[in-house]
């Protein structure tokens, strides 16, 4: 044995794999979103805009898992990007809408490019059954109670 050689009982632990599996995705994912100047957290917050619409500071976070503490600094970065807007709720002036704009639908786009291509790279030693078999199981563990 090489000092390459795996150490048997780790690489059958399916935690572990898992584990390495998804740091090596995080680090490719963060990599390509960094040449938009973009993190995850951004692409959750336009994603969840487009999806649903404007929102309250309070449904975004429990939307997207993101703190509220955190969530601010993601919104006033993307503000200052003029990829969303923030306004005062006409219903609740204590509550600010975050609202997405074109500039952030554009950005969304190019992030979803992005994220195809981290993708790509991860997954290019499955076939397409592989892939879908994959998101299969990994849906049916992350919705498990």
């Amino acid at each position: 044995m090489n000092e390459h050689t795996p150490v048997a009982r780790l690489s059958r632990r399916p935690t572990r794999l898992l584990s390495l599996a998804a740091m090596y995705a995080d680090r490719r994912v963060n990599e390509r979103l960094a040449t938009a100047e973009a993190r995850k957290w951004h692409y959750a917050l336009l994603a969840t805009l487009e999806q649903f619409g404007p929102a309250s500071q309070s449904d975004l976070s429990q939307r997207t898992g993101i703190y509220r503490s955190d969530l601010v600094s993601v919104i006033n970065e993307l503000a200052e990007r003029g990829q969303v807007e923030r306004a005062p709720n006409p219903a609740d002036r204590r509550q600010n809408v975050i609202t997405l704009t074109e500039e952030g639908h554009r950005q969304l786009l190019t992030l979803d490019a992005l994220l195809a291509m981290a993708e790509q790279d991860v997954f290019a030693a499955l076939t397409p059954a592989e892939r879908d078999q994959l998101i299969a199981l990994l849906t049916k563990l992350v919705q498990h109670p």
